[in-house]
């Protein structure tokens, strides 16, 4: 009977509860949190398969995608049974996703019509090149003026253009007005508040910021922009706030809650570390790399490479902010293909325990461009490189080399950010899975100059979808008022070297990067006019000719001699 009680009473202390959805790359995450302390109560995850069909394509199965998100609910809520505490005490859930990453189901059956595109995907390089070359002057930043984006490979349009042009369900589905369109966020909602039967068809400002289809300024899709991809308006999702109702959870443990928090994950991490202030940045370290820095609600054009993106738009009737980014595409990922690929570590931990036994990379630098370079060079042609090896390197340097790679990535998007606002970051908030490896932060702060500071609670990306929805209208479990958020404990790493060594370490590796440019491109050799000859070279075809002569006539003259 006390025990009843005491357990009863514990559920009641605790007042109203968040729960969020965090569906990354390579991973599904269910989280639930405090409102009031923002204390990570529990959570669940599990892995998402990716395939790789051809080289430089990346996909996902959409319906394991989901199935991810309800056992993680599921097993969610049973572990928060077994602590005693009340799963109905959950008040809403907000949603946060990778971005870009492209989807497109029949609204009439609820069946996916392919793979989901991931935001990694090459597959769309010649539509890429093929659309630069069509633009005045061949720039690949004719749409930054609307979109803030450069034409890419990254963004959702060219994925939505290449399922439409190469996926014959797909261009069938559109065309007799079945198909829906959207990015991981819009899949989910959709499926969560009743799928074919009556689901909800949205997304946020901030993951339709990242389409080339959204007009930045207007805050909406654009007409001109979807007529320049060939692409229908009535595909797409509805366009909503950050932070509102969408809709109501359709079943499972949470059936009738709310869910009123959507951000992609990079804005998500922005509102978990609190950075509400003009001037305020982080960056995260998952499968890419992202730095985000809020500049207030005026956008900021970048005459270096980054990206103009919408930082969140908490309501309906609140202002939208805009961030600067610098999106790396290879980070985390470069220890997964260490790992996988060539089977030189079995975990990741195993990587920094390699990396910190010779402590340098002795000299060897590596570029990891798989899915060619984003910012601050969006330069697609560009592939993966290891150099400076010697016979002395071994599997260790390597390793240190991985980890430096993310660093000096790092490194480069931050250059460009200071040369954007002129006003250079005195510190580096971090977070994201990859910052529990102290050497990384340590050595990140080495490559900066800065100290980087990272919170003692690393789910900045998931409590930044939950503070979304517990905020929301109609929920207001939340405050993001600043005298009611809860002060962050964190740990600071400080520089340990010299300037002057961290200078030299990354200018060889500007210069790794620049070995690694204009390796794979699509364009025919020459202009695509004749075919590749060994002929095409004049003093070549002589030397192959005269070659041949000389060994017909030797034929001859050793016949003669018998």
């Amino acid at each position: 009977m006390n025990g009843t009680m005491a357990a009863s009473s514990n559920r009641i202390m605790l007042g109203p509860l968040v729960a969020a959805i965090d569906q990354g790359t390579s991973s599904t995450r269910f989280l639930v949190f405090n409102a009031k302390t923002a204390e990570l109560l529990s959570h669940h995850q599990v892995e998402i398969k990716q395939s790789f069909p051809k080289e430089g394509w990346v996909e996902e199965d959409p319906k394991e995608i989901l199935q991810s998100v309800y056992e993680c609910m599921d097993r969610t809520c049973e572990k928060l049974t077994q602590l005693n505490i009340d799963i109905s005490n959950i008040k809403a859930i907000g949603v946060t996703n990778q971005r870009e990453t492209t989807l497109v189901w029949d609204k009439e059956t609820g069946e996916p019509l392919y793979n989901a595109i991931v935001w990694l995907d090459l597959r769309t390089q010649s539509t890429v090149e093929r659309l630069i070359n069509k633009t005045p002057g061949r720039n690949k930043n004719h749409l930054k003026h609307k979109t803030g984006l450069p034409i890419s490979t990254y963004f959702s349009a060219v994925k939505l253009r290449w399922l439409m042009d190469n996926v014959e369900k797909v261009h069938e589905a559109v065309l007799s007005h079945r198909a829906m369109f959207g990015t991981v966020d819009s899949w989910l909602i959709w499926c969560l508040t009743g799928g074919k039967k009556g689901g909800v068809h949205c997304t946020d400002v901030t993951n339709a910021s990242r389409t080339m289809l959204f007009n930045i300024h207007t805050m909406d899709w654009d007409p001109e922009l979807c007529k320049y991809f060939d692409i229908p308006m009535e595909i797409l999702p509805k366009v909503r706030s950050s932070s509102e109702i969408y809709g109501l959870m359709k079943s499972g443990p949470l059936t009738g809650v709310p869910i009123s928090g959507c951000l992609g994950d990079q804005s998500a991490a922005l509102v978990g570390q609190m950075c509400f202030k003009d001037g305020q940045a982080k960056n995260t370290y998952g499968t890419g790399c992202f730095l985000l820095k809020n500049v207030g609600t005026k956008p900021v054009v970048s005459d270096h490479g980054l990206l103009t993106t919408v930082a969140y738009k908490l309501g309906r009737d609140k202002p939208a902010c805009y961030a600067l980014e610098g999106s790396v595409a290879i980070a985390g990922a470069v220890v997964r293909w260490l790992k996988d690929n060539l089977g030189i570590i079995q975990t990741s931990t195993e990587l920094e325990e390699l990396a910190a036994d010779v402590g340098t990379s002795y000299g060897c630098y590596f570029v990891p461009a798989f899915s060619g370079l984003y910012a601050p060079y969006w330069e697609p042609s560009a592939r993966g490189i290891i150099c400076g090896l010697t016979q002395f390197t071994n599997r260790s340097h390597l390793a240190f080399a991985a980890l430096e790679a993310v660093c000096f990535q790092t490194r480069e998007i931050l250059d460009a950010m200071n040369q954007d606002s002129g006003i250079h970051l005195s510190q580096l908030q971090v977070d994201g899975g990859m910052t529990s490896n102290r050497l990384l932060m340590q050595l990140q702060a080495d490559i900066l100059c800065i100290p980087v500071v990272k919170p003692s609670m690393p789910e900045t990306t998931a409590l930044g979808a939950a503070m979304a929805a517990g905020a929301a209208e109609g929920v207001s479990v939340w405050s993001l008022n600043p005298e009611d958020l809860t002060e962050v404990t964190s740990e600071k790493f400080e520089p340990q070297i010299n300037p002057e060594e961290s200078e030299l370490r990354y200018a060889r590796w500007k210069k790794a990067v620049q070995r690694a440019m204009n390796w794979e491109t699509t364009e025919p050799v020459n202009n695509g006019n004749e075919e590749t000859s060994i002929f095409s070279s004049v003093p070549l075809g002589f030397y192959i000719l005269g070659s041949m002569f000389m060994l017909i006539g030797a034929k001859y003259i050793a016949a003669g001699q018998k």
